[in-house]
């Protein structure tokens, strides 16, 4: 576990002490007709991972914020850095924002171990406990005490497509994981590359979701449960079998650019490279969120140039799903910072980030035709139906250092075997080697 030093310890006691001194006689504050406070004169500071259009559609959201409560509300973009390594060094220096929006429950779990967030209070959690399922607030939970809301989800289990690139290939989408593979031998016989793949040191957590939609599927949920929680080692023949597959379809003629392009790709391009009246590659396998990450950026239209098919299973039938999401926390205790926590559990926040697609909602009361189209509205009815059959994002579920950091653990290990796909043996046991050092800590 990463601890922080005696001195800046001490200076957030400190500044606890005032914070809570300032809190109290604004509890009693004017709210104006709709029920929201009136936050003029108040300033907030927000961290999360976000850039470009993600980053805009959320200020869109703050926006709203700002207009009901008179607050201002400056948005902090990581700039492709680690959110955990940026918020730890941070917290060192005394100086942690009012909220931080966390991508990995593991890091939320550390951070609320360590002290250095705070539980999100009554009023927030009212409103959690009326619009949220028992999943959501089981994984913002510690120890009994509610430190999070979820204001993004993530359906990571599908396969956005080019459908002028799967005409000119004379194929559909694919039923079955073996479907998979012969799509995109077929994909590559035509002259079009069959994957585009972000595999750049900061957005290596592509590589991860491949692996472990795959993952789910060969070895099913409960193994996928233990493996996530390293009941199961990484040596297991489960993940080797996985790595195996992994490696037959991320194979160097499979993606474009080949190994050596895929490691320089970002997100952003790989999307665009799919998302293009001219395509680079015909598929990118990611979450909901693509259309929003290349929004503005491309003409391409969801229905009409792209399309988007459930990451395929290992048989036909039955429907699995890996998830993700973005959790906001309170780094700073203050009435303003836990009135924007109990906006973004709202379904106005919710609807207007919908309404700008490239999202999607764990909330229950966000009206689904607040979405841009009819796809979204399927992914999300999808997601907030699957209940039981949705496993959250296993590098997520992981100690940070592990699931969740740039140049270590599983991103730099699956980038790794994504340049050199052929050491399975050895890829197991590097993985386990790292998840115990891990788990150590953890």
């Amino acid at each position: 576990m990463i601890t922080l030093h005696y001195e800046a310890w001490s200076r957030r006691v400190i500044a606890w002490a005032i914070g809570v001194a300032l809190v109290l006689p604004s509890l009693a504050c004017s709210t104006d007709g709709d029920g929201w406070p009136d936050l003029r004169g108040t300033t907030l500071e927000v961290v999360a991972v976000w850039e470009e259009a993600e980053e805009a559609a959320f200020e869109r959201v703050l926006e709203a914020f700002e207009a009901r409560t008179g607050a201002t509300v400056r948005f902090t973009s990581t700039g492709g850095q680690d959110i955990g390594a940026l918020l730890d060094a941070r917290l060192v220096e005394g100086r942690p924002p009012d909220v931080a929006i966390l991508p990995q429950p593991g890091l939320l779990t550390r951070y609320a171990r360590e002290g250095a967030i705070h539980p999100v209070g009554g009023d927030v959690e009212q409103e959690v406990e009326k619009r949220y399922g028992s999943q959501w607030r089981r994984l913002a939970t510690v120890d009994g005490e509610l430190y999070g809301v979820w204001v993004k989800a993530a359906n990571k289990s599908l396969v956005w497509y080019s459908i002028a690139a799967f005409e000119r290939a004379g194929i559909v989408p694919p039923e079955d994981l073996h479907g998979l593979l012969d799509v995109a031998a077929a994909l590559e016989a035509s002259g079009t590359p069959p994957f585009s793949l972000a595999a750049a040191p900061s957005d290596a957590w592509t590589i991860t979701d491949v692996f472990e939609n795959l993952y789910l599927r060969v070895a099913g949920p409960e193994r996928y449960d233990a493996l996530a929680e390293h009941r199961l080692p990484w040596t297991d023949g489960t993940v080797q079998t996985t790595l195996d597959l992994l490696a037959r379809l991320l194979r160097p003629d499979f993606l474009a650019g080949g190994s050596a392009g895929a490691l320089m790709t970002t997100f952003p391009d790989a999307a665009a490279a799919v998302f293009s009246s001219e395509p680079r590659a015909a598929m990118v396998a990611e979450g909901d969120f693509v259309p929003g990450v290349v929004a503005g950026s491309t003409r391409a239209e969801v229905g009409i140039d792209v399309d988007v098919f459930p990451f395929p299973e290992r048989r036909t039938g039955g429907r699995l799903v890996v998830g993700g999401g973005d959790a906001a926390v309170l780094m700073q205790r203050s009435h303003a910072g836990a009135e924007l926590l109990r906006f973004l559990a709202s379904a106005e926040a919710g609807e207007a980030w919908a309404a700008l697609g490239g999202f999607v909602s764990p909330n229950e009361d966000v009206d689904l035709a607040a979405y841009p189209d009819d796809v979204t509205r399927r992914i999300a009815r999808s997601l907030l139906e699957a209940g039981d059959d949705v496993r959250f994002d296993l590098s997520d579920l992981q100690p940070v250092e592990f699931g969740g950091t740039t140049g270590r653990g599983m991103w730099s290990l699956l980038r790794d075997f994504v340049a050199v796909p052929g050491d399975v043996p050895g890829t197991a046991a590097r993985l386990e080697a790292a998840a115990t050092e891990a788990w150590k800590d953890g």
